[in-house]
C-alpha cells in the first residue's frame, strides 16, 4: 500500500467522494474535507504529504488554503483544482506555490499523472535536503583536523572570514588541503544553500577555458551548436572557487580582472552583459608575487585576489598533526575497504612523523588507503612502508633525536622551540643575503609563509639582509 496522505479539499460531496474512492483504490491514504479551516486543521492533525483543494471554497479559497498549508509546512505539495474560467487564478496558486493546478471536469487519470509527478517532485526536494545538510555537516569547522598552531590558525580563519564576502586567496603547495579549505568557507557561509561551483584552471584547455567560465552563444566558434551558461552564471547567488589560478592566461587574466571590479561579463561571441552575484575563492600553489615579478600575472588581478590572503602550511610543518591525520584516515578506510587494521607500531609512526611527504596530505591518504587495501588487520610495521619513507632522510628543519639531559629546573619547551626556529631562520636569511624568496627555498617554505613569520617574529628582513651583506 503507498503511505502517501492526501488530503482532498472541496465543497462538492460528490467530487470529494468520486476522488477519495479513486486514490484509496490506488493505494492512498485520503482524508477528504468541505472548507479552507478544516483543511489546515487536518493538515496541523496528522502528517500529509499532498493537498488537493478546489480553487473555490466557502470561508477561504483555494489560494489562501494553499498559503496557510505552506506556512505550516513549506515543503507540502500542493495541487489546485479550478473551471476553464479561473485559470488566471490557478497561475496565481502556483505563484503562491502550488506545484500544479487541473481543470474540471476533471480526468482522474490526468490527477494521478499530476499526483505522482508533485509527490515524486516532493520526495526529490526532500533528498535533496538531506545531501545539503550532509555535505554541510561534512564540512563543518570541527572537521578541520589537526591541532597544531598551524591548523588553529586556519580554523580561526575560517570563522572569522566565513560569512565575509571579501574575495579569498589560498595559497599552499599541492596536497595541503587547499580545496577543502575553500568548501568549509563556502558551507559556513550564508552562501551555503547556494551554489559551489569549482573549477581548476589547469586542467582545462586554453582554448576552451572562457567558454567554460563566461559560457557561450550559438554560433560563437565551431563545433557551438547551443548556447551555453559559463561557471560563472551557474555559481550566481553562491561561489566560485577557481583553484590553479596562476595558470590563467593574460588575456583571461584581464577578463576575470572585470569580472571581480564589476561582477559582469558577456559570454564568448555575446554583446548582452551578464551580471553575477558570487563570491570569489582563489587558490595557487605558486608564488604569485614571483609570477607578478617575472610578468606572467598581472600586479592588478593579484592585488584584487590577495583581499583575504590565507597559507596552508605543509604537512612537514605540523608534524605533531600526523599522528591524529593518521588515525582519521585509517578509520575511514577500514570502514571504506570493510578491513580491521588496528593502528601503527611506534618505531613506524616515528618514521611517518620525521618523513617530509612532499605530497602532504594527499600522499599520506593515499598511503593509507594501499595499507588498508593491502594489510587488511594487524598493526602496520616499518616493513609495510614503501622503501622511499622507511629510507629517508628526516624533513628538513626536523630535530634529529639526540640524547637531551635537563637540568633539575627544566625547560620551557616553547620557547625553546621558538628559539631554534628563529635561529633557522636567522641563518636562511644570512645564507640568502637577506632576499626572502631564496630564504624560503632553503627552508622549504612559501615565500608568503616566511614573510608572515618575520613579522609575527618582530625579525625584519631587510635588516638581516643588510646586516649579513
Amino acid at each position: 500500500m503507498n503511505q502517501a496522505h492526501i488530503l482532498v479539499v472541496d465543497d462538492e460531496e460528490g467530487v470529494r467522494r468520486v476522488l477519495q474512492g479513486f486514490l484509496e483504490d490506488q493505494g492512498y491514504q485520503v482524508t477528504a474535507v468541505a472548507d479552507g479551516p478544516a483543511a489546515i486543521q487536518a493538515v496541523k492533525d496528522s502528517p500529509v504529504h499532498l493537498v488537493i483543494t478546489d480553487l473555490r471554497l466557502p470561508v477561504m479559497d483555494g489560494l489562501e488554503v494553499v498559503e496557510q498549508v505552506l506556512h505550516l509546512d513549506a515543503e507540502m505539495a500542493c495541487i489546485v483544482m479550478t473551471g476553464y474560467g479561473t485559470i488566471e487564478s490557478a497561475v496565481q496558486a502556483m505563484k503562491a506555490g502550488a506545484y500544479d493546478f487541473v481543470t474540471k471536469p476533471l480526468d482522474l487519470e490526468a490527477v494521478s499523472i499530476v499526483m505522482k509527478k508533485a509527490l515524486e517532485f516532493k520526495r526529490l526536494r526532500q533528498e535533496n535536503m538531506l545531501l545539503r545538510k550532509s555535505v554541510r555537516d561534512k564540512f563543518r569547522l570541527e572537521h578541520l583536523i589537526g591541532t597544531s598552531d598551524a591548523m588553529r590558525t586556519a580554523h580561526d580563519f575560517i570563522e572569522k572570514v566565513a560569512d565575509s564576502d571579501s574575495t579569498v586567496l589560498i595559497l599552499g603547495e599541492s596536497g595541503t588541503g587547499k580545496e577543502l579549505v575553500a568548501r568549509m568557507l563556502h558551507f559556513n557561509s550564508m552562501r551555503r544553500d547556494r551554489p559551489l561551483v569549482a573549477v581548476n584552471c589547469g586542467a582545462i584547455p586554453e582554448n576552451l577555458l572562457e567558454s567554460e567560465l563566461f559560457g557561450h552563444e550559438k554560433g560563437a566558434f565551431t563545433g557551438a551548436l547551443n548556447a551555453r551558461m559559463g561557471r560563472f552564471e551557474m555559481a550566481h547567488g553562491g561561489t566560485i572557487f577557481l583553484d590553479e589560478i596562476a595558470e590563467l592566461t593574460l588575456p583571461l587574466q584581464v577578463k576575470l580582472l572585470r569580472v571581480l571590479q564589476e561582477r559582469c561579463f558577456e559570454r564568448v561571441g555575446g554583446t548582452k552583459t551578464i551580471h553575477v552575484d558570487v563570491r570569489v575563492i582563489a587558490a595557487t600553489n605558486q608564488d604569485l608575487e614571483e609570477a607578478v615579478q617575472e610578468r606572467r600575472f598581472r600586479k592588478d588581478l593579484y592585488y584584487r585576489l590577495n583581499v583575504i590572503p590565507v597559507t596552508m602550511p605543509p604537512l612537514r610543518e605540523r608534524q605533531s598533526d600526523i599522528p591524529i591525520l593518521f588515525d582519521h584516515f585509517l578509520d575511514l578506510f577500514n570502514k571504506k575497504k570493510n578491513s580491521a587494521l588496528r593502528g601503527v607500531e611506534p618505531e613506524t609512526m616515528a618514521r611517518l612523523v620525521q618523513y617530509s611527504w612532499p605530497g602532504n596530505i594527499r600522499e599520506l591518504e593515499n598511503l593509507i588507503e594501499r595499507l588498508v587495501i593491502l594489510k587488511k588487520s594487524g598493526s602496520i610495521t616499518l616493513a609495510d612502508l614503501p622503501v622511499k619513507i622507511r629510507e629517508a632522510a628526516p624533513a628538513q628543519g626536523s630535530v634529529e633525536e639526540q640524547p637531551i639531559m635537563f637540568s633539575q629546573a627544566g625547560i620551557n619547551l616553547v620557547k625553546e622551540l621558538e628559539r631554534y626556529e628563529n635561529r633557522l631562520i636567522v641563518e636562511a636569511l644570512r645564507q640568502a643575503n637577506g632576499v626572502t624568496s631564496k630564504a624560503a627555498q632553503l627552508l622549504r617554505l612559501n615565500r608568503t609563509t616566511l614573510v608572515e613569520k618575520l613579522k609575527r617574529k618582530g625579525l625584519d628582513a631587510k635588516l638581516q639582509g643588510e646586516m649579513y651583506a
